[in-house]
């Protein structure tokens, strides 16, 4: 796998190189100190991950990730700032780590996770983006939006930052089957991607 990481602090660029060449496999680690530089290294290259800074100069990670493209994208900050993770989210960022909050292991989760199509959530990031928004009573869970209690289920487990893979294989069901879900959970949600379905979900 050839990842890229962009960050403009060397110390934090240099720990996630160190992490991320010990795991199997990553074949190459890219580096760039801010989104300009990212969108250079990415125009022409195809990276199987990218690991983008929240906050840098001359162009901040969530303006790079308007402009990345499809590529699948964790970001990283020290900041739990729920609207900024809802952006990130929006944007199509696969998961969004806070510093200080992971190490080898959760890097390896979710370079493995997210280039699977899920999503990753660090725990403080996925607190404060539950706790904003949430509405108590009646309106909350699966009934708010038509979901049936199945897809309410699917939902969670989505939330939770599994592949579709891992959500067949809690809920029984055939990937398939999941897809189809997926497909008709989206326009119940007024979403169109995974992305946006967490933070919808996680806002209940």
């Amino acid at each position: 796998m050839k990842v890229l990481v962009v960050d403009d602090n060397p110390i934090v660029r240099l720990g996630l190189r160190a992490m991320l060449t010990d795991l199997p496999e990553v074949t190459e680690v890219v580096e760039a100190a801010d989104g300009r530089q990212a969108l250079a290294a990415a125009t022409g290259a195809r990276f199987d991950l990218i690991f983008l800074d929240v906050r840098m100069p001359v162009l901040d990670g969530l303006g790079t990730l308007r402009e990345l493209g499809d590529t699948p994208v964790v970001m990283l900050t020290s900041s739990e700032e729920p609207e900024t993770i809802r952006q990130a989210l929006a944007l199509g960022a696969r998961g969004y780590l806070v510093h200080g909050e992971f190490g080898e292991a959760e890097v390896a989760a979710a370079l493995r996770t997210c280039s699977a199509g899920g999503i990753v959530l660090s725990p403080p990031a996925a607190v404060a983006l539950a706790e904003t928004g949430a509405r108590p009573g009646p309106e909350t869970g699966a009934g708010r939006f038509g979901l049936t209690a199945r897809e309410g289920e699917l939902m969670d487990a989505l939330a939770e930052g599994l592949s579709n893979a891992q959500i067949a294989g809690r809920l029984y069901l055939s990937e398939k089957t999941v897809k189809n879900h997926l497909n008709r959970i989206y326009p119940k949600l007024a979403v169109t991607s995974r992305a946006e379905a967490i933070v919808v979900w996680l806002q209940r």
